[in-house]
C-alpha cells in the first residue's frame, strides 16, 4: 500500500515537473525555437526604434514618424494567406523564409548606411518590404509553440514565448539606442543582421511534434501495422484543395465561433487605440512631449517592456489558475486607465512608471488573448486562426495615421484622452455583445487547463 502511495506520489511530482515553467524546454522544438525567436524579436525592435527616430530626426515630421510605423504593419491583410501556406507547407519552413528576408532587407539599409545613400524615402521603402511580413511572424511563432507543445504545457509555454517579444523591448530598446549613439549607425546594423541570420538557422532547427508531459508505454510491434496504416490512411486522406479554400475555411470558423469572433474584435480595439501611444507614437512622446533625447526614447520603450516582461513571467508562473477570457477583459482595461494618465501634467519618470504598469495590463490581456484563441479552436485550423488574429492589427496603423492630424489639431494630452474614451466604451459594447460568452465562470473561454 505504502509503495502503491509513493508511487502514485512520484508520479504526481513529475507531473507537476513537467507543468512548471521549465516543461516546455523539454520539447526539443521549443529549445531552437525560443533563442530563435529572441534573436528575430531583439533585431526588429533594434530596427524598429533606429528608423523611427531616424525618420523623425531627419524629416522633422510627426506625420511622417506616423507614416512609417504604418507601413511596418502593412501586410497584416496577407497574414492570412500566410498562416495557410504555413498549414500547408510547414510553419518552421514560412517561418525561416520570412526572417531570412528581415535578413536581406537589413543587408539593404546596412549597405545604404556605409555608402553614405541612406534617406527617409529609402527607409519608407524598406520598411513597407518589411511591413509585407512582419505582422505574421508573431502570429506564426505562436502557432508553432503551440504545434509542438504538449498541450498541458500551452500556458506556460506562451508566457515564456512571449518574454522574448518582452525582453526585445527592453533589450533591444537600449541596445539599439546606445549603438547607434555611441557607435553609429553601420555598426548598430552589423549587429541588426547578425542576430537575423541567427535566428533563421535556429528556426530551421525547430519543429517536430509535440511531446507529452509522461510518455505512456510503447506497443508491442505489429508487423502489419505500418502497412494496414498507409492502406488506411490512403483510404481515408481528403482530398487536396486549394489555398483560398484552406483560407476562407480558417475565416469561416473564426466566424461561426463566438468566443473567437469576440478576441479578434477585442484585438481590432487595442491596436486602434492602445498601441499607438505605447510603440508607433514613442519617438514623438520622447522629444516632444517629455523633451528625451534618443537614449531617453530607449528607457521609454523599455519601461513599457519591463511592464510586459513582468506579466509573460507571471502568466507562466501562474496564467492556469486564471480565467483567460475575464483577465483579458480586466487588463485591456487596466491598460487603458494606466494610459490616461499620460494625458495629466505629468514628467518623465511617472511617466515611465505608469509605461511599467500599462505594459504589465497589456501583457496578461494579450496573453490571455492568444490562449483563447489557442485552446478552443480547431487544433488543425490554428495557422490560420492565428492569421486572421494578425488581421487585428491593420488597425493599427489607421490609428496611428489618424493620431497625427489629432495631435496637430488638440494636442497630445487631447488625442491621448480621444483614444483611452473610444477604447473604454468600444470594450464595453464587446463585454456586453458577448457576456454569454466572456463573463460566466463556466463559459468555454474561462476553462481552466
Amino acid at each position: 500500500m505504502s509503495g502503491s502511495s509513493g508511487s502514485r506520489s512520484a508520479g504526481s511530482r513529475s507531473r507537476l515537473s513537467g507543468l512548471s515553467a521549465r516543461g516546455p524546454f523539454g520539447t526539443r522544438s521549443f529549445r531552437y525555437q525560443w533563442p530563435a525567436d529572441l534573436c528575430t524579436a531583439w533585431a526588429l525592435e533594434m530596427e524598429t526604434l533606429i528608423l523611427g527616430w531616424y525618420v523623425l530626426v531627419e524629416s522633422g515630421s510627426v506625420v511622417q514618424l506616423t507614416l512609417f510605423g504604418a507601413l511596418m504593419y502593412g501586410g497584416t491583410l496577407l497574414s492570412p494567406l500566410l498562416g495557410t501556406v504555413g498549414d500547408r507547407l510547414g510553419l518552421r519552413r514560412v517561418l525561416a523564409a520570412m526572417r531570412a528576408g528581415y535578413a536581406v532587407l537589413a543587408g539593404v539599409i546596412l549597405v545604404w548606411v556605409t555608402s553614405g545613400n541612406l534617406g527617409p524615402s529609402g527607409v519608407l521603402a524598406v520598411a513597407f518590404l518589411v511591413g509585407l511580413i512582419k505582422p505574421s511572424d508573431i502570429g506564426m511563432r505562436t502557432a508553432l509553440v503551440s504545434a509542438t507543445v504538449a498541450p498541458a504545457q500551452l500556458v506556460a509555454a506562451m508566457g515564456i514565448s512571449r518574454t522574448t517579444q518582452d525582453s526585445a523591448r527592453i533589450g533591444g530598446a537600449l541596445a539599439g539606442a546606445g549603438f547607434m549613439a555611441s557607435l553609429g549607425m553601420a555598426s548598430a546594423y552589423g549587429v541588426i543582421v547578425t542576430l537575423y541570420l541567427i535566428g533563421m538557422v535556429l528556426t530551421l532547427r525547430s519543429g517536430g511534434a509535440p511531446s507529452t508531459v509522461s510518455a505512456a508505454p510503447a506497443p508491442h510491434p505489429d508487423p502489419g501495422g505500418a502497412v494496414a496504416t498507409a492502406r488506411t490512411a490512403t483510404a481515408v486522406a481528403p482530398a487536396r484543395t486549394s489555398p483560398w479554400s484552406d483560407l476562407l475555411e480558417g475565416l469561416r470558423h473564426v466566424w461561426h465561433t463566438p468566443r473567437l469572433r469576440a478576441a479578434m474584435s477585442l484585438a481590432a480595439l487595442v491596436n486602434l487605440c492602445a498601441f499607438p501611444l505605447s510603440g508607433g507614437l514613442m519617438p514623438y512622446i520622447a522629444r516632444d512631449v517629455f523633451g528625451l533625447d534618443q537614449r531617453g526614447l530607449g528607457w521609454l520603450v523599455a519601461s513599457f517592456a519591463t511592464g510586459a516582461l513582468l506579466g509573460s513571467l507571471a502568466m507562466s508562473a501562474f496564467g492556469a489558475h486564471l480565467r483567460p477570457a475575464r483577465t483579458m477583459l480586466v487588463g485591456c482595461v487596466a491598460w487603458y486607465l494606466c494610459l490616461l494618465g499620460l494625458a495629466l501634467p505629468i514628467g518623465a519618470p511617472v511617466a515611465m512608471a505608469l509605461y511599467v504598469a500599462a505594459g504589465l495590463s497589456q501583457s496578461l490581456s494579450m496573453l490571455a488573448l492568444s490562449i483563447i484563441l489557442l485552446r478552443t479552436s480547431d487544433e488543425r485550423l490554428r495557422g490560420r486562426v492565428m492569421g486572421v488574429r494578425m488581421l487585428a492589427i491593420y488597425t493599427l496603423p489607421i490609428g496611428l495615421l489618424a493620431s497625427g492630424p489629432i495631435v496637430a489639431a488638440v494636442g497630445f494630452r487631447g488625442l491621448v484622452a480621444a483614444y483611452v474614451g473610444l477604447g473604454l466604451a468600444l470594450l464595453a459594447s464587446i463585454a456586453l455583445a458577448w457576456r454569454g460568452e466572456l463573463l460566466p465562470r463556466g463559459a468555454p473561454g474561462n476553462a481552466l487547463p
